[in-house]
């Protein structure tokens, strides 16, 4: 059933996908902190938390034996294996959000970004960009937590998953993190003001102005 930028639900699903390393983690946390009208999506995974993360913040971090139990019982609108992880986003809450007139954003790759668009046709999809593969690989080492082993692993990766860019709406390129955070900003600002948000956040002055959906 279609739930986002449909006349159905005021709210909008957002779709923020990259490649590890490109920063999305960090634009998406000051978008959040920026605008509180927008909802994160908790993702699960089965991978040991990074310094600094804390469980139900970043993610739900779960054993896989919980996380085949959460497949089974189909409480996962989407799910992946990626780099030897199980990442999951659960279901529950974010059709309500929506309904509610609340935007919801997922911080997902292009394998569950495909997933959630067969529950939500309507869900945005934005990819980060690094500036190039090799500012991408200081990114990673700079960072500090993974391995070396684990950041050529990502960086062989990257290439396939930056082929998935064609399949998002919108392209931010983040080489400087503050013009990357505007160019997000604006992209939400913009889906707010479609007509099918509108029309139903509104719904009462559309009928007062006899404002009908186009045909």
């Amino acid at each position: 059933m279609p739930v986002s930028g449909t006349p159905a639900t005021p709210g909008n699903v957002f779709m923020v996908v990259a490649p590890s390393g490109a920063g999305k983690s960090s634009l998406v946390r000051e978008l959040l902190h920026r605008d509180p009208a927008i909802r994160l999506s908790i993702s699960c995974t089965t991978r040991p938390p990074r310094p600094g993360e804390q469980d139900g913040r970043e993610y739900r971090f779960v054993s896989v034996a919980e996380f085949d139990r959460m497949r089974e019982d189909n409480a996962l609108l989407e799910w992946a294996e990626v780099h030897g992880n199980f990442y999951g986003t659960p279901v529950d809450g974010i059709a309500q959000s929506t309904r509610d007139g609340h935007d919801v954003l997922l911080e997902i790759d292009w394998q569950g970004a495909r997933q959630v668009r067969q529950r939500f046709p309507g869900a945005i999809g934005i990819f980060i960009l690094p500036p190039s593969i090799d500012e991408l690989e200081s990114r990673l080492k700079a960072r500090g937590q993974d391995s070396d082993s684990v950041i050529a692993r990502r960086l062989l990766a990257a290439g396939g998953e930056i082929a998935h860019a064609p399949e998002c709406e919108y392209v931010i390129i983040n080489q400087e993190f503050s013009v990357a955070l505007q160019e997000l900003t604006q992209i939400v600002n913009a889906a707010r003001l479609r007509f099918s948000s509108q029309a139903v956040r509104h719904a009462q002055l559309f009928s007062q102005l006899g404002i009908s959906a186009p045909h």
